[in-house]
């Protein structure tokens, strides 16, 4: 066995050409025994897909309308004003508990539709109110309720509706359920006060597609988890299947119409449809097994398969044999260049395929070593010469106006102030004047900021006032020089012409994988509009590199990170920047080209 695992690891490409032509010479001697068959088999197919699919709309449909409901009642539960009223409430007397009991349960009844399919609604508030329309259906407590994990997913995601399987053993009266549902927020500061429920029992989701199921023809709904939630086969349910749902994603990519796939050990036909506003799937699994023993007798076109192989196979062998030889020893020889050196060239000996293939490759790996030299001398030539021409850049009117401040202040006799304003003043020349290669903590960067908005406060006072927001598992991080006082400048001489009195806001956050800084005036805005092509958006920005800042960080990151402006005219403006998380100063970056970074490692 160990010779044998041995020989199949050297000789793969040989395997592979063998196995290739003996599969193919069955697959032809198959094709032709059996081209009635094959034909039949054809024919089932195309009327399965047309018949399957019309069958998966109606289902589709139905879902989606009672989505629609869903989404209705949730939005009509949230903007209700009563409901909201007794929700947010903490101090009620007996009496008005019972009010609000009847009131609650008459808002209820007025926004609860038929189109709901027998669901249940409940109506949860932070002060400890519950309203439960059909107890018999979920008899479940306030207090069970606010801790259950269902509840915890709606406060990670309290702008969307969730569709969340619960299975019997978590229910007293042992039914499986599917609960729609949805955090209910105050729409000025997005707090929640609420939750709205809508469970649905299985039986009755069931019902969505009891007419459509027969005998070897499964369906089955499963949620972005792979978690399926009904089906008309009872032991699937609360089972995951993540190969199911991977090849349900893909079919949903690809649109094909139908797929082979394997589930609960056995082989299936599968369709399914996409039901993006429940995060859900519709899958049709046909048993493939009663498919194939009702139109091919397996037995004979085993033996003539068989048959077959055992006549081409010595041919196949010798062929395969004598191709492959060189090929591999060629392969072999690539696969640890990677391991050992990359310069050294493959020997080109062997057949003639194999010669010609290693002086192509030779070649080949020559012009590409020449390219990458030339590449990164490139690359750090542009960016020595960028950061060398942003290091320039300081706006020479802001260091004149600040200069300026100051003696004015001298003259008055304010030496204090004018004391602090230097004392800010010099670190900011120090930050920009300094290395700009290196990168600072986004503490160093806050500080920067607090020296930069203390000089323009005693120079225009606090008619502009600035707030920041810095979350503080980002401080440690690092960022470039010079990202985020370009677009404070910017704010300060430009966004309030028209407008004398505003806020500037200044967050840094990290948002999955990425740090993201804005800068957020309520100033006079721009129209975006007028700007039609870069040579004009180039127009919108002055101060220390402002216009170079969305280059250079993809210069240094990749086209996955940069500048991002959104404005509005009269009501202000908004700066994103994102940036990748960076642990520490790095001493070289690279530049990535085409999602590959050139450079050392």
């Amino acid at each position: 066995m160990k010779r044998l695992r041995e020989f199949i690891r050297n000789n793969r490409l040989f395997m592979k050409m063998f196995l290739v032509m003996v599969i193919s010479i069955v697959a032809v001697s198959v094709l032709i025994a059996f081209s009635t068959i094959r034909m039949s088999n054809n024919l089932f197919m195309e009327t399965f897909s047309i018949t399957n699919t019309k069958v998966l709309n109606q289902i589709k449909q139905e879902f989606e309308s009672f989505s629609n409901a869903v989404a209705s009642t949730t939005m009509n539960v949230q903007d209700n004003g009563t409901i909201k009223r007794l929700l947010t409430r903490e101090d009620m007397n007996s009496v008005e508990e019972s009010k609000s009991y009847y009131g609650i349960t008459e808002q209820l009844d007025r926004i609860y539709t038929d189109s709901l399919n027998q669901a249940n609604m409940i109506v949860l508030g932070n002060n400890g109110r519950l309203f439960n329309m059909k107890y018999n259906h979920w008899p479940v407590t306030a207090d069970a309720l606010i801790n259950h994990p269902i509840t915890e997913n709606l406060r990670k995601n309290p702008d969307e509706i969730l569709y969340q399987f619960i299975p019997a053993s978590e229910i007293s009266n042992g039914r499986d359920m599917v609960v729609a549902s949805k955090a209910l927020t105050e729409r000025s500061t997005g707090n929640i006060y609420g939750y709205v429920y809508i469970p649905i029992r299985e039986r009755d989701v069931h019902a969505f597609y009891e007419g459509f199921t027969s005998e070897g023809n499964s369906v089955l709904v499963m949620n972005g988890q792979g978690e399926i939630v009904s089906s008309n086969r009872s032991e699937w349910i609360g089972r995951r299947t993540p190969h199911l749902l991977s090849v349900a994603e893909a079919s949903d990519v690809n649109r094909k119409e139908y797929r082979d796939a394997e589930a609960f050990d056995k082989d299936y036909l599968m369709m399914s449809e996409s039901l993006p506003a429940l995060d859900m799937y519709v899958i049709n699994l046909i048993d493939q097994e009663v498919v194939v023993n009702n139109l091919i007798d397996t037995k004979e076109l085993v033996m003539i398969s068989v048959g077959i192989v055992i006549l081409a196979v010595g041919i196949v062998f010798i062929i395969s044999r004598r191709m492959t030889n060189s090929l591999s020893r060629l392969v072999g020889q690539i696969s640890n260049m990677s391991k050992y050196d990359f310069r050294k060239p493959v020997d080109e000996e062997g057949g003639y395929e194999a010669r010609k293939l290693g002086e192509a490759f030779n070649y080949m790996l020559n012009e590409l070593q020449d390219h990458v030299d030339i590449l990164l001398k490139t690359q750090r030539q542009a960016r020595k010469a960028e950061l060398e021409a942003l290091q320039h850049q300081i706006n020479p009117h802001f260091l004149y106006n600040t200069l300026t401040s100051v003696k004015f202040m001298v003259k008055e006799g304010k030496k204090e102030e004018a004391f602090d304003t230097i004392d800010a003043l010099i670190p900011l020349l120090q930050n920009a004047l300094g290395n700009v290669d290196e990168t600072i903590t986004v503490e160093q960067e806050a500080a920067n900021i607090e020296h930069y908005i203390l000089i323009n406060r005693m120079r225009y006072g606090n008619k502009i006032k600035v707030n920041t927001l810095i979350s503080p598992d980002c401080l440690h991080y690092h960022l470039p020089k010079l990202v985020i006082q370009p677009f404070l400048e910017n704010a300060f001489f430009h966004a309030f012409t028209e407008k004398k009195e505003g806020f500037i806001q200044i967050l840094i956050a990290q948002r999955e994988d990425k740090l993201v800084c804005e800068v957020v005036d309520t100033g006079d805005g721009m129209r975006m509009e007028t700007f039609r092509n870069q040579k004009e958006k180039r127009k919108l920005f002055s101060g220390i590199g402002i216009r170079n800042v969305h280059d250079r960080i993809q210069m240094l990151f990749g086209e996955n990170y940069g500048v991002e402006i959104a404005s509005e005219w009269k009501k202000g403006t908004k700066v994103k920047i994102v940036l990748p998380l960076l642990e520490g100063n790095p001493k070289d970056m690279t530049i990535p080209i085409n999602n590959t970074k050139i450079g050392p490692s």
